[in-house]
């Protein structure tokens, strides 16, 4: 249960839940259906050529990273253990991100993903693993300095247990109605995208004053 995550380093809507705006450095991602398009449910995107980003995601990202908060992403890749792509498959995904990323002048700070099945580990989302790792990789990560933005129910359970708050990519759904009424209610705000998560994010945000 103590296997730890991969880790690759690459150095709202209104509502009356209002950020504490003033505390926030650190924006956790998820990957699919928030930065790049989904496969459809049960699939995966196994190697570049079924890499395609969300409209819009490059500049919503350089958009944080000119605020100077660190973007963070947090992926369950549980195709790996299943056998249907490897590690080197999955970096060379994060590469060519980064690539087209950087065209708008973006970047991601770190890569986390889980590679386990369910059941094996304590990093597959919801559990906190990867919040655990990067608050050892990086300095003040904290649930107040955080926010999780993500599209699934698995998403919105991660970050209450990080106690962080939350945003709701919603769009692609997941089948189940069931579990997407439950990510609902445990956002704290429900967004159609990421540029849109990030304007709420951007509104209500005083510039920090850095991070490491």
């Amino acid at each position: 249960m103590g296997i730890p995550p991969v880790v690759i380093i690459m150095k709202m809507r209104n509502s009356s839940k209002a950020p504490a705006s003033d505390m926030l450095n650190t924006v956790f991602l998820d990957r699919d259906g928030v930065i790049n398009e989904k496969m459809p449910e049960g699939e995966y995107v196994r190697s570049v050529n079924e890499l395609r980003l969300v409209p819009g995601v490059a500049a919503a990202v350089a958009r944080l990273n000119r605020a100077r908060l660190r973007v963070l992403v947090v992926s369950n890749q549980r195709g790996i253990a299943l056998g249907l792509y490897g590690s080197r498959d999955v970096d060379a995904i994060h590469s060519a991100l980064q690539e087209q990323l950087a065209v708008f002048g973006a970047h991601i700070d770190a890569f986390y993903i889980c590679p386990h099945d369910r059941g094996a580990c304590s990093c597959r989302k919801p559990l906190p693993g990867m919040f655990e790792q990067a608050q050892r990789d990086f300095d003040g990560i904290t649930a107040a300095a955080g926010v999780m933005i993500g599209d699934s129910l698995s998403d919105m359970e991660f970050g209450r247990r990080t106690g962080m708050r939350t945003i709701l990519i919603e769009g692609s759904g997941s089948g189940d109605a069931s579990a997407d009424e439950r990510a609902r209610h445990l956002a704290d705000w429900t967004c159609a995208s990421l540029p849109e998560a990030v304007e709420e994010i951007l509104a209500v945000l005083p510039a920090p004053t850095g991070h490491d």
